[in-house]
């Protein structure tokens, strides 16, 4: 893992080096936990937020109008080893009108520290490329940087994404967008907690703070049968922000993986004992 994390953070840097994400539809609201599929095991997110009072004016020429549009992604992931997880998206959104838009589609690689779910302390990095259409970004190709720190003990947890955005190309800039989540498990079949998502701006002159997004959401896990849920209620704390949010994710084990591996599912939800993102695609 260290030899792993050692070739990433030059990666970034030539990434960084490089690109002068630009402003982008947002199809996944979660924050990573380090948590991947079992070796050899699918699993398989649907990601779905909308903006019931959203800004009223697109972030670039010719993008979505973020007012009263549904944003989303299916997400496929499948365990590699027990540090490296793989997966692609299937982005989508339907704006205020009711138009429907499909936004090709994002590729991942997640490295973990080996059985997050059970460590105090805990960390990884997640990298997605993207080729995105002009209503969806105001530039092609994207790429995202995600760093994961979190710390748990007892019932709680503490995670934090300091993530970046990179958007390549005329229009490209290198955006920081931490997230965070705080979450205490009060049953064995449910958790509650606190997320925190921004949008700050360029690395090298971040926006007025009226202009940057931050948005804090009360979210609810639980357990539906086979599925895993993490259901939010988002407000936007700026005028840069979107008001009101509602986002869910349902997350599902596809096959069973390697038995000799304890169990464990999509990134944010697993097995009620394991509950307490996003926060996921990526």
């Amino acid at each position: 893992m260290v030899r792993i994390f050692r070739r990433c953070v030059p990666l970034a840097a030539i990434f960084l080096a490089v690109t002068t994400v630009s402003a982008r539809a947002v199809d996944e609201i979660q924050v990573y936990n380090a948590e991947i599929a079992k070796v050899g095991q699918w699993t398989f997110q649907l990601h779905m937020n909308y903006a019931f009072a959203g800004r009223k004016e697109p972030d670039f020429p010719g993008g979505l109008i973020p007012n009263h549009a549904l944003n989303g992604t299916g997400e496929w992931a499948y365990g590699i080893t027990d540090w490296w997880e793989a997966g692609f998206y299937t982005p989508f959104a339907v704006d205020q009108d009711g138009t429907p838009y499909y936004n090709a589609i994002k590729l991942r690689q997640l490295f973990v520290t080996p059985n997050a779910e059970k460590r105090e302390l805990f960390y990884g990095v997640n990298f997605e490329l993207s080729y995105a259409m002009p209503q969806f970004s105001d530039t092609k190709w994207n790429m995202e940087i995600r760093p994961i720190i979190g710390f748990r003990k007892g019932d709680y947890e503490l995670i934090v994404n300091p993530i970046v955005d990179i958007g390549f190309g005329q229009n490209g800039e290198a955006i920081f967008a931490p997230a965070a989540r705080f979450a205490r498990k009060l049953s064995e079949t449910l958790s509650v907690g606190v997320e925190y998502y921004s949008e700050l701006g360029p690395l090298q002159s971040f926006l007025p703070f009226n202009e940057q997004q931050h948005n804090i959401y009360g979210v609810v896990d639980f357990k539906v049968g086979r599925f895993d849920v993490n259901a939010g209620i988002g407000y936007g704390l700026t005028p840069g922000s979107d008001r009101l949010m509602g986002k869910i994710i349902i997350g599902t084990d596809l096959t069973e993986g390697e038995t000799s591996k304890p169990m464990q599912g999509p990134k944010s939800f697993r097995k009620a004992d394991n509950l307490v993102s996003g926060l996921p695609r990526p």
